[in-house]
Parts: C-alpha cells; sequence; structure tokens
C-alpha cells in the first residue's frame, strides 16, 4: 500500500485514477485541479507519490516540478500526461520526475509505474524511452522555438525582459489573464519550467542579447 496524491484539472480523470488505484490497494491521500493548493497539500500530507499532468487549465505541470524540487519534498513523481513531445519528456525528468506515463496508456502500465518508482528505480516506457531518446539530440526545443508566431515570440521577449503580465496587456491591447495564458502555453510548448530557462533559449536565438 502506498499514498499517492494526484494533481490533474479534469475531474473525472481524477475520479477515474482513484478508482484504479484504490481497487489495487493504494491510498489516495489528497488531489487538486492547481498548483498553488497542491504544493500546501504536498508539504502538509506528505504522499509518497505524486501523479501529476503537464497541462493543469493555464498553468503547467513543469511549475509543480521545480518548486518540488526546489523545497527539496520527499516524494516520488510519475508525469501522467497526453504530451509525447520529447522536449516535454527531457524537461520532466530534467526536473526530477521519475517516470513518465502517457493518458493512452492502460491501467496495468501505471500501476507498474508507481511499483517502479516506490523502489527508487526510473520508469519509462519503450515509447516514452524513445522520445527522451529523440531529445537528446539537443533540436527539440530549438525546433520548437521556430515554430513560435510572430505574436509569440513577441511575448517571450516581452517576459524575458521582466516586463509583467499588466504591462505587456497594456501594450499589446490585451488582458492581464489573456497574457498569463500565452506565458504558461509558451512555457509547455518550449518545454522550460521557468524565466531563466525561456530567457537561456531567447538569447540562443538572438531574441535577446546576452
Amino acid at each position: 500500500m502506498s499514498r499517492l496524491y494526484l494533481v490533474d484539472d479534469h475531474l473525472i480523470v481524477r475520479e477515474g485514477l482513484r478508482a484504479v488505484l484504490e481497487a489495487a490497494g493504494h491510498v489516495v491521500v489528497g488531489e487538486s485541479a492547481e498548483p498553488t493548493p497542491a504544493l500546501a497539500d504536498l508539504a502538509r500530507m506528505s504522499p509518497e507519490v505524486l501523479l501529476l499532468d503537464l497541462s493543469i487549465g493555464e498553468r503547467s505541470g513543469f511549475e509543480v516540478l521545480a518548486e518540488i524540487q526546489r523545497r527539496a519534498l520527499p516524494l516520488r513523481c510519475i508525469v501522467l500526461t497526453m504530451s509525447s513531445q520529447p522536449r516535454h519528456v527531457a524537461e520532466a525528468l530534467r526536473l526530477g520526475a521519475l517516470g513518465y506515463v502517457l493518458k493512452g496508456s492502460p491501467a496495468s502500465e501505471l500501476l507498474r509505474a508507481i511499483a517502479w518508482v516506490l523502489e527508487g528505480r526510473r520508469y519509462l516506457s519503450a515509447e516514452v524511452a524513445e522520445l527522451a531518446a529523440q531529445a537528446s539530440t539537443g533540436a527539440s526545443a530549438d525546433d520548437a522555438f521556430a515554430t513560435l508566431s510572430p505574436r509569440e515570440r513577441q511575448i517571450v521577449a516581452m517576459v524575458v525582459k521582466g516586463r509583467s503580465s499588466a504591462a505587456i496587456g497594456q501594450q499589446l491591447h490585451l488582458s492581464p489573464k489573456t497574457v498569463d495564458t500565452y506565458r504558461s502555453r509558451l512555457m509547455t510548448k518550449l518545454g522550460v519550467a521557468d524565466v531563466p530557462a525561456l530567457v537561456r533559449l531567447a538569447i540562443r536565438h538572438g531574441l535577446i542579447e546576452a
């Protein structure tokens, strides 16, 4: 029996996961649809395993991974996501995830991943391992950057220069909430967890000077 916590912004997904996990003898100690309350719960409840989606409404699961790493919280994380982007696999592993499972996988694979990470072992299916290998070429984030629209590049440039969402919105005639959505989607698209990583990518592409 192990203690698990769920982070996914779809209630029906969390309910389905809870049913599968509890039927297998695990205990779901808590769940959340948003990063902020999830992080508070993780510090308070001390689960052994976190099941984390990368897309959490307008936020990113990378934020959760980065904060867990920063706080050195003693738990093992499995990313459970629809994303089969090589850069997302690589970034999740870089930020400390021990497992990466695609949502199209059978329940047996998720249960196997939980068993492996509880033993301190990394779990990647053959498909995910291939994605990780593709990311190791170092080209995936650069390829993603090349697909950004002019508006997305404009917002990246303003974000890395330290502009607030309110300031960006005022200049581009967008609401701060719309800018926040752009920021979250851009960081997920590029597979970066924080602004410093975004800055490094922007410098590499000549969007700003070092």
